[in-house]
């Protein structure tokens, strides 16, 4: 495989650079932030992260992390199985209700122009995280894994959205400590080298 991440670190791309430090794989990193001319040209959304894999361009962190992890048959459960299923749908939630508020506040802080960003939001989404991190401990309970028995690409997702969290909002203290357990990972702390 020849593969190389293009992104900043300090975004979803870390979840990439993350995955492939779990797996041992080689890759080359280049910083190009959203909507540079080097983006702009290989993915049609102007976002990243982006993986070159030999001749294919592959785009969006979930995506990219589905395709790693299902070629080398790790950090992922068997298609078809009830474990997969089970980190399918974790990965889901995080997607549409851990994500959203982060991403929301993200968008209305610092992303959209100014003219277009409305700070008086910041209250429902304050409540949409609390809510979501309520859900959060829920599911993990007192696992060490969120996406089930294992390490898997749910905890990539999991855990770069709780550290996400913490720009904004104080997290639980499951997940704190769950964020712990994650970051103590020498992946993650490889992952995080160029931030």
């Amino acid at each position: 495989m020849s593969l190389t991440v293009i992104g900043p670190t300090a975004t979803r791309t870390s979840r990439v650079l993350w995955c492939l430090e779990e797996l041992g794989l080689d890759y080359d990193h280049q910083i190009a932030r959203p909507h540079s001319e080097e983006i702009n040209a290989l993915n049609p959304l102007k976002q990243v992260p982006v993986l070159k894999d030999g001749d294919a361009i592959l785009t969006d962190s979930t995506a990219i992390l589905y395709s790693l992890s299902d070629r080398t048959g790790r950090l992922t459960f068997e298609p078809g199985s009830h474990a997969r299923a089970k980190m399918d749908a974790r990965i889901a939630f995080l997607l549409t209700e851990l994500e959203v508020p982060l991403w929301m506040r993200s968008r209305h802080s610092y992303v959209l122009p100014k003219d277009l960003r409305r700070p008086e939001i910041f209250p429902m989404l304050e409540a949409d995280f609390r809510l979501a991190n309520q859900k959060f401990d829920a599911l993990l309970g007192d696992a060490l894994f969120f996406g089930g028995p294992d390490f898997s690409i749910a905890d990539i997702i999991a855990t770069h959205c709780l550290f996400w969290a913490g720009d904004f909002y104080q997290i639980s203290d499951g997940a704190r400590q769950y964020l712990a357990r994650m970051q103590a990972r020498p992946g993650w702390a490889a992952s995080q080298a160029n931030r």
